[in-house]
């Protein structure tokens, strides 16, 4: 692949629950690797439950870089996770280990593994300023209406509350008559790092089933109390708060709902977010895809263990710890 001198890479991707997290660490050992969280939502101190953040006691003494790095109120952006992952990638490789990003969520794993400059954008700054006054005095939901009329698939993805990225949006659409979706599919895909890019998948009910037994782990675990915490410090309008797993119980503590409807919406909203994060990944990346299904005990997952592991290998031309 003629990929001299770059660094090398594993990103291991897939939808919610698909077991990303217990193949990520054995992975690791074998392949004398750090991991470097993936999620959107991970970075944020306190939201363990609901994001089905690796504990301590399963990290098996592998490093995890990029958890618990920001307050729940701060924002965090795409380039802002380029700028630490790739130089958390400069880090792992100087110390001899191998770098690993593992997680789901698209936009951030695909701004740091090719080639996009988010900096390039034309931007104006009186324009931004006044949709920022607009924001205050009409209502964040104003503006993103105004950006389903010129980019309905960005006002898909950015939440009302995320008035930034609405802003941001907004702000391309006037300055080139472009989307911003359409200025970043025109930008250099060339891969920034030697890379094995790895998908999980899974037979699609069995995947369905997991995430709703996850749901009900999650809420055995203590998910309402995580939620009703921040419920209680009167945290809203924020990014950390629109994660799947908190909006759908913010709902309930603010009796627009009954407890049952809104996990009955959490399962339903984590299935289809599992469903995009597949569609995504298929669109978007060139990833070699191992199927899931079927590995149910222990000997069956050590078999795609060592399938996955010597495929990263060849990949890499890299030799593992076994």
């Amino acid at each position: 692949m003629g990929e001299k001198g770059k660094e090398k890479l594993v990103v291991l991707i897939g939808p919610t629950a698909v077991g990303k997290t217990k193949l990520s660490i054995e992975l690791a050992k074998r392949l004398n690797g750090e991991i470097i969280s993936g999620d959107s939502m991970q970075i944020y101190r306190g939201m363990d439950i609901g994001t089905a953040k690796i504990k301590e006691s399963e990290m098996e003494g592998i490093t995890h870089h990029l958890i618990d790095i920001k307050d729940p109120d701060e924002p965090f952006s795409a380039a802002e996770f380029q700028e630490l992952v790739r130089e958390k990638i400069k880090e792992i490789t100087f110390r001899g280990k191998l770098p690993m990003i593992v997680g789901g969520t698209g936009l951030y794993i695909q701004s740091v593994i090719y080639d996009y400059q988010f900096s390039d954008a034309p931007s104006d700054e009186d324009f931004r300023v006044l949709l920022e006054k607009r924001a205050e005095i009409e209502g964040y939901e104003v503006l993103h209406n105004e950006l389903m009329q010129v980019d309905p698939d960005s006002a898909q993805r950015i939440h009302p509350n995320n008035v930034r990225r609405v802003i941001r949006a907004l702000e391309v659409f006037h300055c080139t008559g472009r989307t911003i979706s359409d200025y970043q599919s025109e930008q250099n895909p060339e891969l920034m790092y030697n890379t094995a890019l790895i998908g999980l998948t899974m037979d699609r009910e069995k995947l369905y089933k997991r995430i709703n037994l996850r749901v009900d782990m999650m809420i055995d675990e203590g998910l309402l109390l995580e939620v009703e915490g921040f419920f209680n410090q009167g945290l809203k309008n924020c990014q950390s708060i629109q994660a799947i797993g908190y909006k759908e119980l913010y709902e309930y503590f603010n009796c627009h709902v009954t407890l049952d409807e809104a996990v009955s919406q959490l399962k339903q909203n984590s299935r289809r977010y599992a469903k995009r994060q597949l569609t995504w990944f298929r669109n978007k990346m060139e990833v070699d895809w191992f199927d899931m299904s079927n590995v149910s005990d222990s000997n069956e997952f050590e078999k795609k263990l060592h399938e996955i592991s010597t495929h990263i290998e060849g990949k890499l031309q890299i030799k593992s710890n076994t």
